[in-house]
């Protein structure tokens, strides 16, 4: 069954919700997921398709035939909607898309995230910002990290500000969000008790070691503080060690997402 939007009514205005609404996004357990690679790698990763919304009017493309046709075999719900409602929905100036898709929220359980000998994995405490978030998930993706946690309050992976920096990464890195560290550490001391000795390598300014200088062929686990404050007390408590990345010029430090990339290159460089 093909239901046609024309306006902005309930259904519209709950779609708008999961895009402005953290709370009630997360409550409905589903997002709304804008632009080709994300939703491609959304399709590709198994996520569960809710619905699938398609411009009403013009021709479409080979590629929107074929996510519409699998939106459609896995019996997802199917909307048509006026061109100026899905530009909407799909928050750029310039163009309409051609659909859009909706997908349900991964469950929060670090048992998404593989355990493997060679485990190389992040932790954000806090993080403020869905672009960092976002832009971390996709280094993680480049750089073969097994999946990312999200401790304390902090933004939402699943802001679409947040998918759209990961270029859909989040889809195929699992990313967990936890209450904190502790949470957290239960699933490190949970491998370490099955024989994987993860060392938990902390990052900031002042770090007693350069990064370089850390063997990072062990099975690791990244933490990166916020920008503002650093680490928790928690955390810096959790940490083996803490790992410095030497600069020059000005800049007293790096944001979040730089630093985070740099050391998981780093963990790749030395792992060969």
């Amino acid at each position: 069954m093909v239901t046609r939007i024309r306006s902005r009514n309930a259904t519209f205005q709950y779609w708008q919700t999961l895009l402005t609404n953290r709370t009630k996004r997360n409550r409905a357990g589903e997002l709304i997921v804008q632009g080709v690679r994300p939703t491609d790698l959304a399709l590709t990763a198994g996520t569960p398709i809710r619905s699938v919304l398609i411009a009403a009017d013009g021709p479409r493309s080979g590629w929107a035939r074929n996510v519409a046709d699998r939106a459609r075999a896995a019996g997802a719900r199917e909307y048509l909607l006026e061109p100026d409602l899905l530009a909407e929905l799909g928050e750029q100036e310039d163009r309409t898309p051609e659909l859009l898709i909706t997908v349900a929220i991964p469950p929060d359980d670090p048992g998404r995230i593989p355990v493997a000998p060679d485990l190389l994995a992040v932790a954000l405490d806090r993080p403020a910002s869905p672009g960092n978030i976002g832009s971390i998930i996709r280094s993680a993706d480049a750089f073969g990290a097994h999946g990312v946690l999200i401790t304390g309050h902090g933004a939402d992976p699943y802001d679409p500000r947040a998918v759209r920096a990961s270029t859909g990464s989040v889809f195929t890195v699992p990313s967990v969000r936890l209450a904190g560290p502790a949470e957290a550490m239960d699933w490190v001391d949970s491998m370490r008790h099955g024989g994987i000795p993860v060392q938990v390598v902390g990052t900031d300014e002042t770090g007693t070691d350069s990064v370089d200088r850390i063997d990072l062929t062990r099975p690791t686990l990244i933490v990166t503080g916020t920008e503002r404050t650093g680490m928790s007390a928690g955390w810096r408590e959790a940490c083996d060690v803490i790992a410095r990345i030497p600069i020059g010029g000005h800049a007293s430090s790096l944001n979040a997402a730089n630093s985070t990339s740099i050391v998981l290159y780093e963990a790749v460089r030395q792992r060969g």
